[in-house]
């Protein structure tokens, strides 16, 4: 990715301008410095102009690092294809690189882990086909029963493919992109007194409070962060899940004939509540509480702005002067 073209085409500004400006950067000057001492560098660039520049540079530098160390730990696997180094090398967002990792990312122990250690995973990857429409599920799960490794009837064979499918399912980019966004579109952010103390009393406005995740406001986000971390309110999306139920299995089943359908249903319904909504729900809380930090930055910021603008010393006109031997000194009657 060249960022400079990439910073041109986002921000509006001059691929010569731009690189001048990054090169300020990189040499460790400060944005106030380059704002104020080096606007014939900049082409006259201000502070909210350079701050967006440089918020964007690093975003977009951290993005190509962490591709160029994903894509080095897929391929130090031995799992790393042509296609999927494209799509990671293509991501604009560091959430869609996530996604294409999460298969390969180390994992703590889990049931699909589990389960491949009893040699399970040649047993899902049959059912994952939804090849055979003939036959009994049982019957075909019989072949991989091993009491040493405790899978010592069919139940538990089948029961460790399908967790093992359950991951895959939760695992797959794109799929999670599409309940991503699902979510971010209907999903409602919920919330309850836990406690009937004197000290959480102050939340009693949200008891029983739900409100659309894409509306909900910054400053709404942050108290009731706080009343959670506070332990006085219990805070969760809130979602109809039938009809991403039905999206989910649209995705997945071939149709109605296999003999493992049934199956597979229940197992979709599984990835999506224990393994898919908890995670992405976890994202999107992140997601909104950093957007409600940085608005409370820049509310804080505006209300210093309006303090620093009171006039110092009340019925006095005063003269602010900023000296400067290179560009002149400038004066500003401050009140």
């Amino acid at each position: 990715m060249d960022l400079t073209k990439q910073l041109a085409s986002e921000l509006g500004f001059g691929l010569e301008q731009l690189n001048r400006t990054i090169k300020l950067f990189d040499e460790g000057n400060t944005l106030p410095f380059i704002a104020r001492y080096r606007k014939e560098v900049t082409g006259g660039l201000d502070e909210e102009q350079l701050r967006r520049l440089e918020e964007r540079l690093t975003y977009l530098r951290n993005l190509e690092a962490r591709k160029e160390e994903v894509i080095r730990s897929i391929e130090e696997q031995g799992k790393l294809t042509p296609e999927l180094a494209q799509a990671i090398q293509a991501a604009t967002v560091r959430q869609d690189v996530e996604d294409y990792y999460r298969p390969f990312r180390p994992k703590r122990r889990t049931r699909a882990t589990k389960a491949k250690e009893q040699g399970l995973e040649p047993l899902a990857a049959l059912i994952w086909a939804q090849e055979l429409t003939e036959g009994d599920p049982q019957e075909v799960a019989a072949p991989y029963l091993c009491p040493d490794l405790g899978v010592e009837n069919t139940e538990q064979a089948l029961a460790g493919a399908l967790d093992i499918i359950a991951e895959q399912i939760a695992d797959q980019a794109t799929w999670r992109r599409i309940i991503r966004d699902f979510l971010w579109e209907n999903a409602m952010l919920a919330a309850e007194l836990k406690t009937e103390e004197p000290e959480a009393q102050v939340y009693r406005q949200y008891d029983q409070y739900a409100e659309q995740v894409k509306r909900i406001p910054p400053h709404r986000v942050l108290a009731l962060n706080r009343g959670e971390k506070e332990g006085h309110l219990k805070v969760r999306l809130q979602l109809e899940t039938e009809p991403l139920l039905g999206k989910l299995e649209a995705l997945v089943l071939k149709g109605n004939t296999s003999i493992f359908t049934s199956y597979l249903k229940a197992t979709v319904a599984d990835s999506l509540d224990r393994l898919i909504l908890p995670s992405i729900e976890r994202e999107i809380r992140a997601a909104l509480t950093e957007t409600a930090e940085e608005q409370g930055v820049k509310v804080f910021g505006l209300n210093l702005r309006q303090l620093l603008l009171q006039p110092p010393v009340r019925g006095k006109t005063i003269l602010g002067i900023d000296p400067g031997f290179r560009t002149g000194c400038k004066v500003v009657v401050v009140a």
